[in-house]
């Protein structure tokens, strides 16, 4: 009987352990009640939509500071503090400039549209093309010349999300850029009925120009030509080959601020406290735009509020519960135009970047199914570590044990959404790095994309699997390794 009790508490005990190694001793810190409070605040109206490179981006990012301090974070920006600042430069459309085609004045926006910026001064006549769709079998002559073409959705994947922001550019890459190539000085882009539809929307985005750091692409327009939009009801001046434009576009240049938001928690181990896990979400949306069911606040609760209040609640639950490795907190900032905080960042890191083990990012945690979720970087050529991608792999399964889309990050789809997120920096590093995500809906980037409409229950399962993942990653004796001749490829 002795012997039987004996075993018996042995079994208790291996159990007990067990439940300990299977349940991160600060899960129960990340509670529903928090995360929810903490969602309404970042995408309450008075934040208008944190569109980065403005006054309302740099509100919610000293309200996250704020949280951490809260929490009990140490700063882990510059000069003692939670923030890390960068100027962001933008390029747009000056409202001096002027566009005349038959010497009648355009409305900017409401006639014509610029989809691509340059400086230029254009005197001259309008060569019609015709259909977009029929030009490749034309022995053209466009250099130096003003050419009109009718867009066209020929050979055009229209069946992807915002397609209303993204159709005038796929016409673009298309049809426009072969015609750049060419030597052509200025292009007219002839709505159709697609482009006619998405009016609206990339005329909206054209008006907010382009955005860029320091050594980036976009900093200035020197070497493109512009692009216009014109309506429909245009092909009728210009399709006789009589039509001549005369115009002054001026692209106006300056510099304004946008802020990473880092804390860090320090970590237990002698040696292991050196190097850092660092969990990656974005702060900014996309601010005040065209109104749908009047309203026209882009919250971006699911993109990216979502990530960010799990964050906070990962935060918590290390905080009282601190492991091996240290922890960083890097909620990055303007990811909307162009991953560019995330980019800053590991450019000027605040801990040596050889130190970052791993990288957890998250983009959109908050929305479908409860059951249904995936994460980036978990099949090649977007898997950069095995064994993180395992690491990820188990902590579901002991957890949330979602049904993991993986349809998403195949080569293939047509999102290519894993390069459009902020682990993609670190990963172009090698560094081990994924994203975890719900996946898109059909509020993505519109006002419905508020704190009412989170699934709640689904944030706290995706909150845990990000802690138990980084629990294990922060705690295992040796760093993920990134798998030998990684190399990213579309």
């Amino acid at each position: 009987m002795k012997k039987l009790m004996m075993a018996f508490m042995v079994l208790l005990i291996s159990s007990s352990q067990f439940a300990q190694n299977a349940n991160p001793p600060g899960l129960q810190l990340i509670k529903e009640s928090d995360l929810k409070k903490d969602l309404y605040a970042l995408a309450d109206a008075h934040f208008n939509g944190r569109s980065a490179g403005t006054l309302d981006e740099l509100k919610a990012s000293m309200w996250l500071a704020e949280k951490y301090r809260s929490i009990g974070l140490l700063p882990g920006g510059d000069d003692g503090t939670y923030l890390q600042f960068f100027n962001l430069w933008r390029n747009h459309i000056s409202d001096k400039s002027i566009i005349k085609i038959n010497n009648k004045n355009l409305k900017l926006w409401n006639d014509i549209a610029v989809a691509q910026m340059a400086n230029a001064n254009l005197v001259a006549p309008i060569v019609y093309l015709g259909n977009a769709a029929n030009i490749d079998t034309l022995q053209l002559d466009v250099k130096n010349k003003v050419v009109a073409i009718e867009a066209s959705s020929i050979g055009i994947n229209t069946n992807v999300s915002l397609p209303t922001w993204r159709y005038s550019r796929s016409v673009q890459t298309k049809y426009v850029m072969p015609l750049i190539r060419k030597g052509a000085s200025a292009i007219i882009i002839i709505a159709d009925d697609i482009a006619e539809k998405a009016w609206d929307d990339a005329a909206e985005n054209f008006k907010r120009g382009t955005y860029d750091i320091d050594g980036g692409a976009n900093v200035n327009v020197s070497t493109t030509v512009p692009v216009l939009w014109m309506h429909s009801n245009a092909k009728t001046a210009l399709q006789n080959n009589t039509a001549f434009i005369n115009a002054n576009i001026i692209v106006d240049k300056y510099s304004y601020p946008s802020v990473n938001i880092i804390g860090k928690i320090n970590g237990t181990d002698p040696k292991l406290k050196n190097e850092y896990l660092l969990y990656s979400g974005h702060q900014d949306a996309h601010g005040i735009r065209n109104a749908h069911n009047n309203d026209s606040t882009y919250y971006g609760a699911d993109d990216n509020a979502s990530v960010d209040v799990a964050m906070l609640a990962n935060a918590r639950a290390f905080m009282k519960n601190p492991a091996k490795r240290s922890i960083l907190f890097v909620i990055h900032g303007a990811e909307e135009r162009g991953l560019l905080g995330s980019r800053y960042y590991v450019q000027h890191p605040t801990v040596p970047i050889s130190n970052i083990v791993t990288v957890l990012n998250g983009d959109m945690i908050g929305r479908n199914h409860i059951d249904s979720a995936a994460f980036m970087g978990m099949q090649s050529p977007h898997k950069n570590s095995t064994e993180l991608v395992n690491i990820i792999l188990a902590a579901n399964n002991e957890g949330p044990k979602f049904k993991l889309d993986t349809t998403y990050d195949k080569v293939t789809h047509v999102e290519g959404w894993y390069f459009r997120s902020d682990h993609l920096p670190y990963a172009r590093l090698g560094i081990p790095a994924v994203m975890y995500t719900s996946l898109l809906h059909e509020d993505y980037h519109t006002p419905l994309d508020n704190a009412e409409n989170i699934n709640y229950p689904k944030l706290k399962k995706m909150a845990d699997w990000m802690y138990r993942s980084g629990w294990k990653v922060a705690n295992a004796a040796k760093r993920p390794t990134t798998d030998a001749n990684f190399k990213l490829e579309r």
